[in-house]
């Protein structure tokens, strides 16, 4: 974190590239576009960029502010809520001056390394002082970067995969609405490859799809990704060797499963009524709908791809059991799950989140187990494996 003398210093300097200051507490716009324009580092310096709340713009001198712990969270958030993708790094703290003179508020966010940004559709960076949207060159700059930085698998290119594997109508008239604002799409001179690129699903060098391009928009995944499906089995038992009531395999580009899954979580909770007294009533499920779409979602969401199993969804008689293919990933640890998050695929995470499938980062399995809760379900219950990641919500007794 900053110290009291560097903060005093960048204060005192006329705004740049990594400074930007404002007395307001309450521009949410303003704040999220400086962010998104600091994770861009249009100028590649892999400098943090600092956003100071409780100064002038133009002198640097302190109001006096008070910074509250709300206030603090509020910008904290701005980095989960889903309006900023892919989701920077930042953290949001005080800084109490020692001239009496109040304190400071400071965001300070680290250069992504999956440019370019977009807060609400719209790609901001910085012009030295002067923040605003990328233009089509300078957005080819930060792709590139991009490709430079992309290891994780969802954001490599698929060998021997072309443009006319992906159905392109789905990625212009469902996917790109939802993720580029609508002035942006309407000015949009670039070839459709140009456009897959700037959302990480197509690799210009290459003249490849990438990973997550497939797995959105392919005509036959399967074809590229032999176990990219879930495999769903009703057991008329307890146990694996019970026999099998039913079997479906929810396969094809993600959108497709997503909205067909939605659908069958539906048939398969037993909703129903139960009274609580002669004159009131409450819905009840063996499973909260809701709670089994989160779980299956972050099944979706952090699974291996290059593994050769399915994602299993499995429902007993007493229970519903999901298994996907790989641990749990980077800084993730079963002592600190699921407080701390790391996305094996950050661009599927950005693309569930622009489809709605998921609500907010990191947030799905707590979500889940306030709905097991409120519907009277024990919690679900986690096994960390060496090679998978399971999870057992069990009936509404």
């Amino acid at each position: 974190m900053i110290t009291e003398d560097e903060l005093v210093m960048l204060l005192g300097e006329i705004e740049s590239f990594r400074v930007e200051r404002t007395v307001s507490v309450e521009k949410t716009d303003k704040f999220a576009q400086a962010i998104c324009a600091f994770a861009n580092d249009m100028p590649g310096s892999n400098l943090p960029g600092y956003l100071f709340i409780g100064a002038d713009d133009k002198t640097g001198t302190p109001s006096g502010l008070i910074v509250t712990d709300q206030l603090l969270q509020n910008l904290a958030n701005l980095a989960s809520n889903g309006n900023i993708l892919p989701a920077p790094a930042l953290i949001a703290y005080r800084v109490i001056l020692s001239s009496g003179l109040g304190e400071i508020a400071v965001v300070e966010v680290q250069p992504s390394r999956l440019p370019p940004v977009r807060y609400k559709g719209q790609a901001w960076i910085r012009r030295g002082p002067v923040k605003g949207i990328a233009n089509e060159t300078e957005e080819s700059i930060l792709i590139e970067r991009r490709t430079s930085y992309a290891r994780t698998f969802d954001a490599q290119a698929c060998n021997g995969a072309s443009l006319s594997d992906l159905s392109l109508d789905l990625f212009t008239s469902t996917y790109r609405p939802q993720a580029i604002d609508a002035e942006t799409i309407s000015d949009n001179h670039r070839s459709i490859e140009n456009q897959l690129a700037s959302l990480r699903f197509f690799d210009l060098r290459r003249n490849l799809p990438t990973y997550a391009g497939l797995i959105l928009f392919a005509k036959d995944l399967l074809s590229w990704l032999p176990n990219a499906y879930i495999q769903f089995v009703r057991f008329d038992g307890n146990d694996l060797s019970s026999d099998p009531l039913s079997e479906k395999r929810f396969q094809g580009d993600l959108l497709s499963v997503i909205l067909e899954l939605k659908t069958f979580i539906s048939l398969i909770t037993n909703t129903r009524p139960e009274r609580l007294s002669s004159i009131e009533e409450r819905l009840v499920a063996d499973y909260p709908e809701a709670a089994i779409r989160e779980l299956l979602m972050n099944a979706v969401l952090h699974r291996s791809y290059e593994s050769n199993s399915p994602v299993r969804f499995y429902q007993f008689t007493d229970r519903i059991e999901i298994q996907n293919p790989g641990p749990l990933y980077g800084e993730a640890r079963p002592e600190n799950f699921p407080r701390q998050t790391s996305y094996r695929n950050p661009i599927l995470a950005e693309a569930m989140k622009t489809l709605g499938a998921i609500n907010r980062y990191g947030r799905g399995v707590e979500r889940a187990q306030s709905l097991l809760a409120k519907n009277g379900s024990p919690p679900a219950e986690f096994e960390f494996g060496d090679t998978f990641f399971g999870v057992t919500i069990r009936t509404r007794r």
